[in-house]
């Protein structure tokens, strides 16, 4: 096995690097997210202070993205990758103290280098990928794509089972001391196998160009920021302790279902190129997703009526999450290919970094409305906002000429 893996292209070992730090990383930041909801609801904490808890994850993330993208074009994309490594173990070790010193602010800074670290990640992931596949092979470009990001969904599912089931088992400061413990060492190994020149730009990147002079790009990145708005606006607070106070179910019921549920978006995800069936090379990327936009915001507004009309509350919302998922998915998937193929080749960190901005700051105000909405008026409220920011996504698609 290891004469084999010797033997493969240096790209593809590059890329299994890369798709193995994201994997780790992801298992830890969705974990976290699950333990740090289920905990500090157990503790009684309101919907809208614990969306509070991860108001800086996703506002240090926008600014991460904008400068995280400047930071791989001059020192390379290891360099900020590896770095997101070691700050998700500082933010993990944080939340090893003691219960009298688990407070608001302190549980805000931890998720705050948490938000650093994943953005610093994510984005150097996606945009090595770029540097790893020839630029006249855009159906090799997005099935990598699709994949990275289906598989990274899917382990950030598990990380929501994962979280349950550590806090069932070792409680809240054990399990993340082992979590950290485990990514200490894929850190430690990245460090020594990533690529050190891994897309630095071959001219030095200047600060003033981490803003987008392109309108397709700006467009695009509008419309990513509603696309996860929407899905954060019901799905980040709201179901999560809808199902647990509504619907009295268990964390670790909870867990495992939501888990469930991001597993199979990542799946989908990953087969998002067949399933779209997309001619990447003479098709408009711009009108496949106006479409996909549009039929997420008409299954998300009859998932509200549904649910209105007096219906099974678990059914309805388990066949309505499934069907977002599908839609969900596969405009997250052709969202990733598509910023990947349009950013530019040298630095592509620049126009990757800005455009995950725009996502971070669509997590942050669904985070924000998923604790609003749902405290002052419900779950329906909170899909009928998703179904609204779900059709400006498509609106802001419908002015990209790609």
């Amino acid at each position: 096995m290891f004469s084999q893996l010797r033997a493969l292209p240096l790209a593809v070992k590059q890329y299994l690097i890369i798709t193995m730090n994201y994997w780790f990383f992801t298992l830890s930041d969705g974990a976290l997210r699950m333990l740090v909801v289920l905990y500090f609801h157990q503790l009684g904490y309101q919907p809208l202070a614990i969306a509070s808890l991860f108001l800086f994850y996703e506002a240090f993330g926008v600014v991460t993205n904008l400068v995280g993208g400047w930071l791989g074009a001059r020192l390379g994309l290891n360099k900020t990758m590896n770095v997101g490594l070691f700050l998700q173990v500082a933010a993990l070790l944080m939340l090893t103290v003691d219960n009298q010193y688990l407070t608001v602010i302190w549980v805000m800074a931890a998720q705050a280098l948490s938000g650093i670290a994943k953005d610093l990640n994510k984005m150097s992931a996606k945009s090595s990928i770029k540097t790893l596949v020839p630029s006249d092979q855009q159906g090799a470009l997005f099935k990598w794509v699709a994949l990275l990001t289906g598989s990274k969904n899917t382990l950030k599912g598990v990380g929501f089972f994962l979280g349950g089931l550590l806090l069932h088992l070792f409680g809240f400061q054990q399990a993340m001391l082992v979590m950290a413990i485990v990514l200490m060492i894929i850190a430690v190994l990245s460090v020594f196998l990533l690529n050190a020149d891994m897309g630095k730009a071959k001219s030095k990147a200047k600060f003033s160009e981490i803003f987008s002079k392109s309108a397709d790009l700006n467009y695009l990145s509008a419309a990513r920021l509603c696309l996860f708005a929407a899905r954060d606006v019901w799905f980040v607070v709201a179901l999560p302790v809808y199902l647990s106070v509504e619907l009295n179910w268990s964390h670790s019921y909870v867990g495992a279902f939501m888990a469930s549920w991001v597993i199979a978006y990542g799946v989908v995800q990953a087969f998002a190129p067949k399933i779209t069936r997309a001619n990447i090379t003479s098709m408009s990327q711009g009108r496949l997703l106006f479409l996909w936009a549009l039929a997420l915001s008409v299954v998300t507004a009859l998932i509200a009526f549904v649910l209105s009309q007096g219906l099974s509350p678990a059914l309805v919302i388990t066949i309505g999450l499934l069907l977002f998922g599908i839609t969900f998915a596969i405009n997250s998937s052709l969202h990733s290919f598509v910023i990947v193929a349009m950013a530019k080749e040298d630095g592509v960190s620049m126009d990757v970094g800005f455009y995950y901005m725009a996502n971070a700051l669509g997590r942050l105000v669904g985070t924000i409305l998923s604790g609003w909405v749902y405290q002052q008026y419900n779950i329906t409220a909170c899909l009928i906002v998703a179904a609204f920011l779900a059709l400006s996504s498509a609106f802001f698609i419908r002015k990209i000429n790609y």
